[in-house]
């Protein structure tokens, strides 16, 4: 991560507000009663929730506190972050696991996405082997914002405006946790500068080239300091409203696919149209959403357009078959009343 930062501003307000708010959205029973991993880059954001859960962990758990640190083969000093990581950890006396994922090597995906896939893959394999139950990291308020911002710009459905959810499924038994979500980067900042703690700053993360950069430096920020201070956390209450209405909505689509859909033996799965025909489009669209989750489909670069035409097609009245081709790839044959999708 290039170079490392602190800072030495004393603050015990911001120190416990800071601790307050990563206890307060942690699971509350049994949270400790089998190993935590914690995913550390060395960067601010990780660095000071791995303080703050350092601070938590009950004086007989520790050794259940596990530092995560994946070394990207996307930088000639990635081995200083791994270095900066484990010395932490030595320092906390935790237990360390560290992986070095050779990302240049992946084909057929971005940068990004192929480092997001392998570093996911890595703390679902670090929790088996350790018997983990939760795997902890650090996405921030801002994280959160950026998140939601990329994808309407990038035309995503409703569901997508809900933005990263405070927890997932990793891997089987294996929790994914967010619990910065709702806390901004200057405030993981400002406890660092109260307890004194260094960090390591990713030059990468300054360059506007990547998508995210640009809206942190450009888009956001100019916001934040002009007309919009409040840019950020009105983004991410939009996510947190979006989020629910998109849970009834897919509560509801996943009640009519489940009415309307049915798998073949070739592994394609039929829908029956012509019962849905009097639906919202919208509701509608999030019927095939549903169905791209419960099969597994890509989604990445499925846009809102991509199922507004599946909605239009699906209950266009036809006389003979139409194909449609989308990413994944997903064929879609549509038939008159029924629509036949398959992943080849």
């Amino acid at each position: 991560m290039g170079t490392t930062k602190s800072l030495t501003v004393p603050g015990d307000e911001s120190v416990a507000a800071f601790v307050a708010a990563v206890r307060e959205a942690l699971p509350a029973a049994g949270f400790w009663s089998m190993p935590v991993l914690a995913a550390v880059s060395g960067g601010g954001d990780s660095v000071a929730l791995l303080v703050a859960l350092r601070r938590l962990v009950p004086a007989d758990a520790v050794r259940r506190l596990v530092v995560v640190h994946a070394e990207h083969d996307l930088r000639a000093d990635a081995g200083d972050d791994r270095a900066f990581v484990e010395g932490m950890a030595g320092r906390m006396g935790l237990p360390f696991v560290t992986r070095r994922l050779e990302v240049r090597a992946v084909g057929g995906e971005g940068i990004e996405a192929a480092a997001r896939r392998l570093r996911y893959a890595f703390f679902a394999e670090a929790a088996a082997e350790t018997g983990g139950r939760h795997v902890v990291v650090a996405h921030t308020a801002d994280d959160q914002a950026e998140t939601i911002l990329h994808r309407v710009l990038r035309g995503t459905a409703v569901g997508g405006l809900g933005g990263m959810s405070r927890a997932r499924e990793l891997a089987p038994g294996v929790s994914l946790l967010r619990p910065l979500l709702e806390v901004r980067r200057r405030l993981a900042r400002d406890f660092l500068a109260g307890v004194g703690e260094e960090w390591r700053e990713d030059p990468s993360n300054a360059d506007r080239r990547h998508a995210r950069n640009l809206l942190r430096h450009e888009v956001i920020a100019t916001c934040e300091r002009t007309r919009y201070p409040s840019c950020t956390e009105a983004i991410v209450r939009l996510g947190r409203q979006a989020a629910a209405i998109s849970g009834a909505l897919r509560s509801a689509a996943e009640r009519l696919l489940d009415e309307h859909a049915r798998r073949q033996a070739d592994g394609s799965v039929v829908v029956r149209t012509a019962g849905l025909a009097g639906l919202d489009p919208l509701l509608l669209a999030e019927v095939f959403v549903a169905l791209w989750c419960r099969e597994g489909w890509p989604r990445r670069d499925m846009t809102a357009r991509h199922y507004e035409t599946l909605v239009r097609l699906a209950l266009a009245e036809r006389t003979a078959d139409e194909m449609l081709a989308l990413p994944g790839p997903v064929a879609v044959r549509f038939n008159a009343g029924h629509v036949v999708i398959s992943r080849p």
